[in-house]
């Protein structure tokens, strides 16, 4: 069984909405998804129930349908192919009166549909054979688990579903204490080994997932170098790839690519210690080196990395082997390794923009980036407006003003090897957080935040959704200027306004105004006025996308600092601006292309082909 992602839980109605929040808050981590115009407070909406199962399904994403049972049947009866690759698909009655595991034993289905029964105090109704009778499915074992050959599962549950016994070789708690017939002389077998098989009819052989490789390399090694470094040494100690639970190494490494590309090779998390801890197993290795003592700080990288994996109880498997420019160890632990808990992950920090902040301008990558997270750094109301979202996230709150102070926090959690996600309103790149990530990292000098894995998730921002709201403003060139002059000495944005005032562009004036700052707009407007006319256009969003929404046109001429605050964003339009009328009073603004000359300059081309044309036939008529 493999660990499923973050379920989605599809709603069709508002009676399943409360039992739907009920499972949210017992899985810590699902999307509720809501049938448009039916169910209004979910975390996202869909329009049509079979194209939203089928769009899932395929993706591999759990699925928890509270619906009947019909309905999933019939949107994924033609998609069903390979019973290894299906997800989990749950379906629950809108009362929460039944839990039916339909698909995806193989991924946890039974083990998830009985944690939302035990909620929901009802009984999962389980089907698999093999789970009636003796509490497990032999072809879907726990995490931590691999089956080697799953084609004899079948055929194997079948023969001791006839009453047949099974002995069992090596430890596995799962097996030993489910209710299998157990006899050391049954003629059906059990393995749970290491060491590479082919298995066989009568046996069925499971890797327990208890390798830990350890590696080390140069700055910069090729990731196919140290993959075939790893894939000889476990084929050299007669080992089984599927039994590898880890990557691990120095935290110097938590950026190195090849090491990285190691753990994608074995799709397994790839661990760091620091020096001091890798250097406590200093007497355990097997071919210590002072010269890595002098450089990184302890007496050996693979070795020690491997070591410290699997604890005290556990032990070298191969000792240390080279390749050019990499080294790598493998120990074996007493039990299959929780990576997650060993040493510290390679931390990542995910700037994301949440758009103006309603849920429905809001990049599904962001809700994915969020659900990921565990930590979720930002602006108090900015974290608001993620909703449930947030749920079961550690938060970490900051006050407006204090924008250096929650980047630097991100990055030290991060650091930690946690995964954070600052939260930023528009978008990420424009006027928020993410310019001021590099910033810091280019000055503070800290090497650990420079080996984290940074990602900048894009959002809608302030200006995008006030053109979007009022037509096309934004339909040819423009530009962004912000009025706040904290951080920009006023000098440099009126020379800025001015430029753009020159250039013609549509400006979109951010930040127009505060308690303390008012003629900076007055300002603003007087240099544009003197490149406009009086009636051009200029729209000005406020709290868009939230409660209290505002958009309104008006004309240069009249436009004052009375009619903004900081929460609107003004577009000012070009000389090319302009108004189209609405039937309901108001109006739409767009600012053209050149579409009208394009298309009156091809005219004119067709008019003149058509002249030069006739003087040729003129000219025929005149030879004759």
């Amino acid at each position: 069984m493999t660990e499923p992602g973050q379920p989605v839980i599809l709603v069709l109605s508002e009676r399943g909405l409360e039992v739907a929040r009920h499972i949210a808050a017992v899985l810590g981590s699902a999307e509720i998804s809501g049938r448009e115009g039916r169910v209004a407070g979910a975390d996202s909406t869909f329009p049509e129930t079979i194209a939203e199962l089928r769009s899932h399904f395929s993706a591999g994403r759990p699925i928890i349908a509270l619906c009947a049972a019909g309905i999933v049947v019939r949107a994924l009866g033609s998609l069903l192919t390979d019973k290894q690759s299906e997800p989990p698909v749950i379906v629950v009655a809108e009362d929460g009166s039944a839990v039916i595991p339909l698909l995806g034993g193989h991924h946890g289905s039974n083990e998830l549909a009985m944690l939302i029964a035990s909620a929901l105090s009802v009984e999962a109704s389980i089907t698999t054979a093999g789970d009636l009778a003796f509490g497990l499915a032999l072809d879907a074992p726990p995490v931590g688990y691999v089956l080697a050959n799953p084609g004899a599962a079948k055929s194997f549950m079948a023969e001791l579903l006839t009453g047949k016994a099974v002995s069992l070789e090596g430890e596995a708690p799962w097996l030993r204490d489910s209710g299998l017939p157990f006899d050391p002389n049954a003629v059906l077998s059990i393995v749970v080994s290491e060491k590479a098989s082919q298995g066989a009819p009568h046996c069925l052989h499971y890797y327990p997932k208890t390798l830990a490789i350890g590696v080390g390399c140069e700055r910069g090694a090729e990731p196919g170098e140290v993959i075939k470094l790893a894939e000889d040494a476990i084929l050299e100690a007669g080992l089984a790839r599927e039994a590898v639970g880890g990557v691990f190494s120095i935290d110097l490494k938590s950026d190195e690519g090849a090491v990285l590309a190691l753990a994608d090779h074995f799709a397994v998390p790839a661990r760091f210690f620091d020096a001091a801890k890798l250097e406590q197993e200093a007497s355990r290795l097997e071919t210590p080196s002072e010269v890595v003592f002098r450089e990184v700080g302890c007496h050996g990288v693979s070795e020690g990395a491997a070591l410290a994996a699997v604890g005290r109880s556990g032990h070298l498997v191969l000792p240390k082997r080279k390749s050019g420019r990499a080294t790598l160890a493998i120990a074996r632990a007493k039990e299959p390794l929780a990576p997650k808990t060993i040493g510290r992950a390679r931390g990542s920090l995910a700037v994301v923009g949440i758009g103006p902040g309603d849920p429905l301008w809001r990049a599904p990558e962001v809700d994915e980036v969020v659900a990921q997270a565990g930590d979720l750094v930002g602006y108090s109301l900015y974290l608001d407006l993620l909703g449930s979202l947030a749920d079961g996230k550690v938060r970490h709150d900051f006050a407006l003003g204090e924008e250096e102070e929650r980047v630097r926090h991100a990055l030290g959690l991060a650091a930690e090897g946690r995964d954070v996600a600052l939260v930023c309103s528009g978008d990420p790149g424009i006027y928020a957080m993410a310019s001021l990530v590099f910033e810091l990292l280019e000055r503070s000098g800290r090497s650990d935040w420079q080996r984290l894995a940074i990602k900048i998730v894009p959002g809608i921002s302030a200006l995008q959704a006030a053109a979007a709201r009022i037509g096309a403003p934004l339909g040819h060139d423009f530009c962004a200027i912000s009025l706040s002059d904290l951080l920009t000495p006023w000098p440099v944005i009126e020379r800025r306004l001015e430029a753009a005032a020159v250039g013609d562009f549509v400006v979109a004036l951010y930040n127009p105004v505060s308690n303390r700052r008012r003629e900076q707009f007055v300002r603003a407007v007087e240099i544009l006025r003197a490149h406009r006319l009086e009636d051009t256009p200029v729209v000005i969003g406020r709290k868009l996308g939230r409660d209290g929404e505002n958009i309104e046109v008006m004309e240069l001429g009249s436009v004052t600092p009375d009619h903004v605050d900081m929460l609107s964003v003004v577009l000012i339009g070009s000389s090319e601006s302009r108004r189209v009328p609405r039937g309901d009073g108001g109006c739409w603004v767009y600012t053209p292309r050149g579409y009208a000359a394009k298309a009156g300059g091809m005219a004119g081309e067709e008019e003149k082909a058509r002249e030069t044309e006739k003087a040729h036939e003129t000219e025929k008529e005149g030879a004759a």
